[in-house]
């Protein structure tokens, strides 16, 4: 099974509009929306309009661009994308004087996706992948049973045993919780690593999940390309492509 989710639904029109090129060229299986963001209004209308599977793209590392967004709340999140752009590792800490600031800017941002979309978020991952660091999974954020992004995956020999070890355990934990794909991958490094064969043939036997950024306009051009149509056609025999 192979899941193509385009994250930063809703943070421009520009990326909402190349991702829905992509999932009208049924390129891509389902997005991640972002709210609070400039085009997060529209982009939940098109998704309604064009029945596409969304997800709630947590963001904690970018500024809300809405123009109409509480006082409370801006000033709240604007403390943690301080805090976690300030150093690289603040992710992996827990950091206790933002324990209110997060919980009110992770259940913010997931009403606000209940009022714009009707339902729940079909899945939750993360802006650069926030959903992950320690403030929220320490809080217990996201709740129980959803789908939830996992970390992503490598091939024998990449990345120090130490980061790998951090990552298991870590996924380990969500496996407990959430339902989670047994691997994930990004398509631009893929593609730049050559690796796209590889992770194709692990999508025949097991779920696999594969990011991509439609705004780039190389992952636009290779998700509408022949090439990557065939390897729709071919794991359409094998196991439906699904959301």
């Amino acid at each position: 099974m192979l899941i193509i989710n385009a994250d930063d639904w809703g943070r421009s029109a520009a990326e909402t509009d190349a991702a829905l090129s992509c999932f009208k060229a049924r390129r891509i299986t389902s997005a991640s929306g972002m709210v609070y963001m400039s085009d997060s209004e529209r982009a939940a209308r098109l998704a309604a309009e064009n029945a596409l599977n969304i997800g709630l793209h947590l963001n904690f590392s970018e500024r809300f661009t809405r123009s109409r967004c509480p006082k409370g709340l801006r000033e709240s999140h604007n403390r943690i994308v301080r805090y976690l752009k300030g150093n690289k590792y603040a992710q992996l800490i827990y950091n206790p004087f933002l324990g209110n600031a997060f919980t009110y800017s992770f259940q913010t941002q997931w009403d606000e996706f209940i009022r714009l979309y009707g339902k729940m978020p079909a899945h939750v991952d993360g802006h650069h992948h926030m959903h992950l660091c320690a403030n929220v999974r320490f809080s217990d954020l996201i709740p129980h049973g959803i789908r939830v992004r996992r970390n992503f995956s490598f091939w024998p020999g990449e990345k120090s045993w130490l980061n790998r070890t951090y990552r298991r355990a870590i996924d380990r934990r969500l496996e407990r919780n959430y339902r989670v794909t047994d691997y994930f991958f990004d398509l631009t490094t893929s593609l730049e690593q050559r690796k796209l064969d590889r992770v194709v043939g692990l999508a025949r036997s097991r779920s696999v999940e594969l990011m991509t950024h439609p705004i780039n306009q190389s992952e636009t051009d290779y998700l509408l390309s022949d090439e990557f149509c065939g390897i729709l056609q071919e794991l359409a025999i094998q196991e439906p492509v699904v959301a």
